[in-house]
């Protein structure tokens, strides 16, 4: 009689678990949709787009992240920016992240070691909203993602997978994974009702926390106006600083790109020193600015860069250059004094920077 006892209470904490079945049931289309999207980003840079992988192409790896670094929050920017001067670094990290996405990704879809899976696809949440949360040229594109893969990891770290599952299955073959901790805590598990629902309450908080702090750094609607965000993920925004104009009106500045979509290069199309009285004392049209050469641009990154285009000065989001503009009025002496750079884009917007000479 004792042993029936305890078989029916094993079998009741293990795989055959009323409870913990059902949680299993409700979970499966969450556990698959969470693993193919972080098996699909894995799978791409591996298996159908190994360009993304490759440091000499278009489409590597390195140019999305500085796309993101200007709008990256909590030391994110300043990460991104180290490993972008670090090769070696940088080609390893990206090598990694594509990996465990890959196989945390295959866990997930198979359901084996469904919690620990799910904190990392948390993991991956949290990175993928501080780097690319901004983004988005039309909403918020990447903070959705971010966010619901947040809520899905703990929801599935949470319910474990009981069904349909490797998980399962190992349950089955040895109904006293149930009694260890670490499967309880990696695999699947079932929990007490007590644990399992002050998990959830903490759970819950962490990632309504998570969500509305999130938005309302991104958009406010929260406790404050609705705003384009701290950087705008629509609009162009150049950056300039450290002007120095030589007597004969040539100009050196540093630009960065520091606000706008990554679909498009930010295009300037002139660029006027102006006097003291706003007059223009030097003008460098389109045409002047496509003539430049390339050592006219010092780019501080070897990938998204400033330089020459087809109809004046082109840039990628997240370049930062050095640029030097020769003097384009022969004969010109300009005297000690205050001017100011302006340099126009192609949409219509003008971005100055004040020079003392």
């Amino acid at each position: 009689m004792a042993t029936t006892t305890a078989a029916v209470k094993a079998e009741l904490n293990g795989s055959e678990n009323p409870a913990w079945r059902l949680l299993g049931f409700a979970m499966l289309a969450v556990r698959f949709v969470q693993g193919w999207i972080f098996w699909g980003g894995g799978s791409r840079r591996f298996i159908y787009a190994p360009s993304k992988l490759n440091p000499h192409a278009p489409s590597w790896m390195a140019n999305k992240f500085q796309s993101a670094m200007p709008g990256a929050i909590l030391g994110m920017n300043y990460l991104v920016s180290y490993l972008l001067h670090h090769f070696s670094l940088l080609y390893a990290g990206v090598i990694l992240f594509s990996a465990a996405e890959l196989v945390f990704g295959l866990f997930l879809i198979f359901g084996f070691m469904t919690r620990l899976s799910a904190l990392v696809s948390i993991g991956f949440s949290v990175v993928l909203m501080l780097l690319f949360g901004w983004q988005g040229a039309t909403c918020i594109d990447e903070w959705t993602m971010a966010a619901c893969n947040f809520a899905m990891g703990a929801a599935l770290f949470l319910a474990g997978s009981a069904v349909y599952s490797i998980d399962g299955r190992m349950m089955r073959r040895n109904p006293a994974l149930a009694g260890r901790t670490w499967f309880q805590w990696f695999g699947s598990a079932p929990w007490s009702p007590e644990r399992t629902r002050r998990l959830s309450l903490y759970a819950a908080i962490i990632t309504v926390l998570f969500t509305v702090l999130t938005y309302n750094h991104y958009r406010g609607s929260v406790i404050t106006p609705f705003h384009g965000g701290p950087v705008s993920p629509a609009k162009h925004h150049i950056s300039l600083s450290n002007g120095t104009l030589a007597a004969d009106g040539s100009v050196r500045f540093t630009a960065y790109l520091n606000a706008g979509t990554p679909a498009e290069p930010a295009n300037v199309i002139d660029a006027v020193l102006l006097g003291a009285n706003g007059r223009a004392l030097e003008r460098w049209t389109g045409l002047a600015l496509a003539a430049l050469p390339k050592s006219a641009f010092h780019n501080e990154y070897a990938y998204n860069k400033f330089g020459p285009g087809y109809a004046g000065i082109t840039a990628k989001m997240g370049a930062r250059a050095l640029i030097a503009l020769p003097a384009s009025q022969p004969g010109l002496r300009l005297i000690s004094g205050r001017y100011t750079l302006v340099l126009h884009s192609v949409n219509g917007h003008a971005f100055r920077l004040p020079i003392q000479r």
